[in-house]
């Protein structure tokens, strides 16, 4: 598998820092990725990490478009 230069030099957030850029409890980002709905993230041996670049995927995909306001 290739990996791009980005990728490589990502950074990896704990699940605190996780759980702080989403603005979520670090219980419920817990929960929510033993349910397979949080954000993708790795598994580093025990550790677990996300790369902030997942978390914006993340934020994206739960956007939520209203209706034109004029």
């Amino acid at each position: 598998m290739i990996i791009g230069t980005e990728e490589i030099g990502a950074r990896l957030l704990s699940p605190e820092e996780a759980a702080r850029k989403l603005g979520l409890r670090l219980g419920t980002l817990a929960n929510r990725r033993s349910l397979g709905l949080g954000p993708a993230y790795i598994k580093l041996g025990r550790a677990v990490r996300y790369r902030e670049q997942d978390l914006e995927t993340f934020i994206e995909q739960h956007r939520v478009v209203v209706g034109d306001q004029r």
